[in-house]
Parts: structure tokens; sequence; C-alpha cells
């Protein structure tokens, strides 16, 4: 039975840290540490309660995976009835309602939570978040002294909180209240649109660093890295933290912008500057101004649009298409690429002055190879995605906890990701789906395997799928010109159907210039632009 003795052999510790300048990973590390001490059992976790959403800010005893997990509130009435109660809480070992870490306790297999118990955390009079305990068997907490010892705890649990924000706070006082801004206005925003950059290795860390470094500026922001790798949610990132924050965050895929219809999308045209141009249209730099434009693919402009592009970023005045009028906007140019657009100025496809305009400060997202165990928490975001997707379109059971089993996560670990992050959710969502087409019913715990991810893999850990192989073409059975034009056709064909008809990165993949590529590929009678 939990003492007064034991209470205070855990709390006096905790007192001592509220005056230590401690990291607050740390000091949430040693708050965990004090309540398993307190109340021995499985798991324990402290969340944070981000609009409807509960993150995980510290685990001991779960999987890494759930890091990276977010938790609706409203999916999960164990944790809404934890935040509507207010006091400690335990529920008991029978009850109905899904456990949300069914499954995801630390050595325990598929193993469902039989005992748990929890409290919200109030800190400066809102409700910051939850406590929770976890026990795999049942009675652990049937004592009413538990309760009143987690009550007990919480209360120094949320001085604890006090005290890390505290610190934050006199740390990065300006750089808070943006973000504190950001989540308000991002509170509208779709859930895709409000992804987190989620990662704890250090190339992540770094990266993180340098944003919050270059947000607050004025200076443009080149983001490079390999395709997939996240480069949208870092603009976003710096958009969030900058001075900018309440203004718009206007995205231009510029791979995507046919040629003929470049300075039209960005610069805006007056009626009948060109066949359809029935009426005056603002372009993307004007409906930034004040906030921010993002350029993504930037590689991709023709150098007559970055003489012109240039002539913005220097003095902020463009023209519309087909007028003379001068117009004045103040916009903060994020651009992104996955092109090494050095290359690009030596070759002459990308004007110097240009460049050095864009990469006044450079950031190199990195690969997802290089992020270690940032792949499991990523996971854990992806997981607990598909569980809310699929449980949203259920007409049956609702859906319980998604979990991967020992072998798809030495998996993921092992594979070489050449698609980075963008690979990674959707083989989560292919797998996810598989695993569940292999049950009768919905399960409270679904796991996934390393066959619902990699098919057929066996107990090989997967390799990254090497480039498909053309057909051989004799030029002796067709003349040496047909040949070749075979096998450009067929090339052409091949990349495009690898990029689903992305022009761009066909064309990237073929080391030409995508007007040259689309020339050829009509020359050829492959499929059109």
């Amino acid at each position: 039975m939990t003492n007064t003795h034991s209470l205070l052999r855990s709390l006096v510790p905790l007192v001592a840290d509220l005056a230590e300048d401690l990291p607050e990973r740390e000091r949430y590390r040693r708050l965990l540490e004090a309540l398993r001490t307190l109340l021995p059992c499985d798991a324990v976790a402290l969340l944070r309660l981000q609009g409807e959403v509960l993150a995980p800010v510290a685990i001991d005893g779960l999987s890494s995976d759930t890091l990276g997990r977010r938790f609706r509130v409203a999916e999960h009435p164990r944790l809404a009835q934890l935040l509507a109660h207010g006091q400690a809480l335990r529920f008991a070992p029978d009850s109905p309602l899904p456990d949300p870490y069914d499954g995801l306790v630390e050595h325990a297999g598929p193993l469902e939570v039989h005992d748990c118990m929890g409290c919200a955390l109030v800190v400066g009079g809102s409700t910051w978040g939850l406590l929770t305990l976890d026990a795999l068997a049942p009675g652990r907490f049937a004592d009413p002294a538990h309760l009143e010892a987690l009550q007990a705890f919480s209360n120094l649990a949320a001085a604890t909180v006090a005290a890390a924000q505290r610190l934050r706070q006199l740390a990065q006082s300006v750089q808070d209240e943006r973000s504190r801004a950001e989540s308000y206005r991002q509170a509208a925003l779709p859930d895709h649109a409000r992804r987190p950059l989620l990662g704890q290795s250090p190339a992540l860390r770094q990266l993180q660093k340098d944003i919050a470094l270059v947000a607050p500026s004025e200076l443009n922001v080149l983001i490079t890295g390999e395709t997939g790798v996240g480069k949208e949610l870092v603009a976003q990132a710096v958009h969030a933290q900058s001075q900018r924050a309440g203004r718009p965050l206007v995205s231009v895929n510029c791979a995507a912008l046919p040629d003929a219809l470049v300075e039209s999308e960005l610069f805006g045209h007056v009626r009948g500057a060109f066949t359809g141009a029935v009426g005056e249209r603002q372009g993307q730099f004007e409906r930034a101004d004040g906030g921010t434009l993002f350029l993504d693919e930037v590689g991709e402009l023709s150098l007559a649009v970055q003489a012109k592009l240039l002539r913005v970023l220097q003095s902020g005045q463009l023209q519309r298409l087909g007028s003379d009028r001068e117009h004045r906007v103040d916009v903060r140019v994020i651009a992104a690429t996955n092109r090494p657009l050095e290359e690009a100025v030596r070759s002459g496809r990308m004007r110097a002055d240009f460049f050095h305009r864009l990469s006044v400060y450079p950031l190199q997202v990195p690969p997802l190879r290089e992020r270690g165990s940032d792949i499991l928490l990523l996971c854990g975001y992806f997981l607990e995605e598909n569980r809310s997707r699929l449980g949203a379109v259920a007409s049956g059971a609702e859906l319980g906890t998604v979990r991967l089993d020992a072998g798809a996560q030495a998996a993921l670990l092992s594979y070489s990701w050449p698609g980075n992050v963008r690979e990674l959710e959707h083989l989560i969502s292919r797998g996810v789906l598989k695993a569940l087409s292999r049950q009768g019913r919905r399960p409270r715990v679904l796991t996934v395997t390393l066959q619902d991810l990699w098919p057929g893999a066996g107990d090989a850990l997967p390799a990254a799928p090497a480039p498909a192989q053309l057909p051989a073409i004799a030029p002796e059975d067709t003349g040496l010109r047909a040949a070749v034009q075979a096998f450009e056709r067929r090339s052409i064909e091949q990349s495009l159907a690898q990029h689903q008809g992305n022009w761009a990165a066909a064309a990237r993949a073929l080391h030409m210039d995508r007007a040259n590529l689309q020339r050829l590929a009509k020359r050829l009678g492959c499929m059109q632009p």
C-alpha cells in the first residue's frame, strides 16, 4: 500500500529539481521515473493537450513510436473522460472502453492493458494535459490510496510542467509568442496542413535550430534535399516562426506550371494579355503581399522567368503580363529544390544572380536514412493517422490501437528509404490496410507485420528498389536511327511512368531540361504533355 513515507520519498527529488536548470526532456524523464517509483506499473506517459489532440511529450515503458502519435480526444473515450473528470480517475479492469495504449506497452507483444488510471494536469488555471498509468495485471491500482497518491503527485507534476514552461519562455519568449499565434491560426486549417516536423535525431534537431535562427529574419531561404524529405513542411515551419506568421503563406509548384502560364501565375495579367485572358487577375506574388511565397521546385523555372523574378526580389516591383503599370509587393521568398542548383548555374540553366538572391540562407533537409530512430516516431504518427482515418469510415466496431511488430520495426530501421518520408507514409498506409484485410473483424489491437509492409519479403529485410531495365533493341533489325528513336521513346515513357506523369521529375531523371523533353516526346509520339 502506498504510504506517506513513499510519497515524500518520490516528491523530495522533484522539489529539488524545480530549482535546477535542467533540459525539458530530462525534467520530464525524472518526473515519470518518480511516478513509477511511487506507483509501480508497466507504463506511464505525460501528454500535452494541443487543441483537439493529446501529444505525448514523455513516456516510460511504452514503445518508441508512441511519441509520434497524436491522440484525437474525440476518438479516445478514456482520455476524454480523464480530461473531463479533472481529478484522478481509475478505470475498472473490465471497462469496455478501448485503451489507446493497447499493444504499445514495451516487451508485451500484442497484450492489452488491463488496469489504468490517470489525472489531468492544471497549469495556470487551464488543463495542460494528462498523466496516465497503465498495468497489464488487473487490480494493480485497486487500492483507493493509489488514487489519492496520484492526485497528490499531480500537483507537483503541474509545478514541474510550469517550471519547464517558464524556463523555455525566458529563453525564447519572442519565438513562443509567434508560435502561440500560429497555433491559433493553424487551428482552422485541415489536418494535412498542420502536419508537424517530427523528430529527435541530431540531424533534425540541427535543422530545427537553423529554422528557429533564420525564421525571425527577413532573409530569403533556399531549402534543399531529396524528394520526399518534407521540404514543404520546413517552409511552413519557417513561415510559422516568422514575423509574417499572421499573413498568407502562398505555395507555388513551379514544375506544375506550363511554360506559357508561368508569368501569368506569378505576376498576374490584364485583360487581353493573351488568348483567354478575359479579365484582370492577381498573381501569386500579389496574393502573398505582406506574407511569404513558397516556390517549390524552383530549379524548373526558365531563364526568362528567372530574370523577371530577380527584379521582384531586388526591388519588390512587378508588372502584370500585358501591363506597363508597376505594382509593389512586400514578400519573403522561400524556395525549395531537389536539384543541385550550383551545377545548374555552371551549365547555364540558372542565372548566378538569381541563385544567390534565393540562397541567402540555405537549409539542407536530411534524408530519412540519416535520421535513425526518427523513423519510428514518424511511424507512430502515420499509424495513428491511419487508425483514425479507417475508424472514421468503419461501419462496425471501432479500430483500436495499430502497432508494428518487432520484425516490421527492424525492417523499417534497416531500409535505405530512397523515397524518404513520403515513401514511409505510403508504406505505412498500405501496410495498415493489408493488416486489416487479414482480420475477420476489426480487432482491438491491429498488428502490422513485415509481410504487410513488404509482401514476399520473408525473413529478409527489404532493399531499395532497383531501377527497371529497358528492353534491348537490335539496331540491325530496324536501322540505327529507328533504334535510337525507339530507345528514346521507351526511356521517356518509362521515366514518366516511374514518376507518375510528372514531366519535371522525369526530365531530372533523364538529365534533360523539361521543355526540351516535352518537345522531344511530342516529336517521338510519346504521351502528350
